[in-house]
């Protein structure tokens, strides 16, 4: 398959305002392929026809041998949807090619974007000719519903436009919602009706997330320090100025430690640390927050005393901030802390491994029966 490449035809002197520009003249070199002066080539982008018409022939000096590439000219102005969705086009046709007639998983998950519109991507999993096992994502596709019909529907327009068959489906793995994983009218049960060789995988990693979070809920003093915790990281992060503040602070600390030849100076060293929002279905997210708050702990509560001084912010929010400084400033938060951070560290350990791509599922069953010791 030929590789397009793309380059900007430029009639201004300033490349900045081309860059800038709402449109672009692109020219579309094919490797491999030879053009006649008089011919045209017809090359069609998301349904769009474009006469290109062949100008003249010469050699690329950094190919092979013997190589040539024909430069087209009087091209259609294309936009950047045009260019990005002709890249795409051309990757997705490399990934089907490599899948070939082997057999193949699918991974699937849903979100809302930031237009608040439902998107799903779907992702192929497959051994290629060299025995390695890859993850490519073929297509984010619209859904106007999450219910198991409308995925379903969707992942077989996926299949229907890359002529994939749902017989040499596999596997198939998703999040524990009801309308993915639903015994009874669940995405995974209405996909193996048609395909009962397509088994249902719940990924471990989830499963130790999901597990985490429901024994830490169990127990009501670690409930209330977390929830201290997101409040925290909400009332410091709540804006630019507040961040700014926060970046202030570290980075007036780490010049006063060089100056002293406290701390070392190097590459990769003396890095700028953000607090970090935990969430339930992502994986070790919990542990990540609990770091990030003790990394910069002091620098935090200088930003809340700010807070409470500044007397431009409305009296609840000093309120707020007057009641989390005196909460995390307490023997029992800061214990919590350092706990949940120990005890977090132990499984974030495992998560970490239970992602590789190289991990399976002895040595997963191993690394598990550590961490339970």
């Amino acid at each position: 398959m030929s590789c397009l490449s793309f380059a900007i035809l430029s009639g201004e002197k300033n490349f900045v305002q081309n860059l800038c520009a709402s449109s672009f003249h692109v020219v579309i070199l094919a490797t491999g392929s030879e053009y006649n002066h008089s011919s045209s080539l017809s090359h069609s982008v998301c349904g769009k026809s474009l006469n290109l018409i062949a100008s003249s022939e010469i050699p690329c000096s950094f190919c092979d041998k013997g190589t040539h590439f024909d430069v087209i000219m009087n091209l259609r102005i294309l936009s950047i949807q045009d260019i990005v969705n002709a890249c795409a086009i051309e990757t997705i046709n490399v990934i089907i090619k490599d899948v070939g007639d082997s057999i193949f998983s699918i991974l699937v998950d849903e979100s809302c974007d930031v237009s608040m519109k439902e998107q799903m991507s779907i992702i192929l999993r497959y051994v290629d000719n060299s025995r390695h096992a890859n993850e490519r994502l073929i297509g984010i596709e619209h859904i106007t519903s999450t219910t198991a019909l409308s995925l379903k529907a969707a992942i077989d327009k996926v299949f229907s436009r890359y002529n994939l068959s749902i017989s040499r489906l596999r596997g198939q793995g998703y999040d524990g919602a009801s309308n993915m994983q639903g015994k009874f009218n669940g995405l995974k049960t209405l996909i193996l009706k048609e395909s009962p060789c397509a088994f249902y995988i719940h990924c471990f990693v989830h499963q130790l997330q999901l597990a985490l979070v429901a024994v830490a809920k169990k127990n009501i003093p670690i409930t209330n320090f977390f929830r201290v915790v997101g409040n925290v990281i909400n009332t410091v992060g709540a804006s630019s100025k507040r961040c700014d503040l926060l970046r202030e602070k570290q980075l007036d600390f780490i010049v006063e430690a060089l100056e002293k030849c406290d701390i070392l100076s190097g590459r990769g060293l003396n890095q700028e640390t953000t607090l970090q929002r935990s969430g339930e279905t992502r994986w070790s997210s919990y542990y990540n927050s609990l770091v990030s708050l003790l990394a910069i702990f002091s620098f935090v509560l200088d930003v809340l005393a700010v807070i409470v001084e500044d007397e431009s912010c409305s009296c609840d929010r000093r309120s707020d901030a007057t009641n989390l400084l005196e909460l995390i400033r307490r023997f029992d938060f800061t214990f919590n802390l350092q706990l949940m951070r120990s005890v977090l560290g132990i499984s974030n350990k495992l998560s970490k491994a239970l992602q590789r791509k190289d991990q399976d599922i002895v040595n997963a069953m191993q690394l598990v029966r550590l961490c339970k010791r």
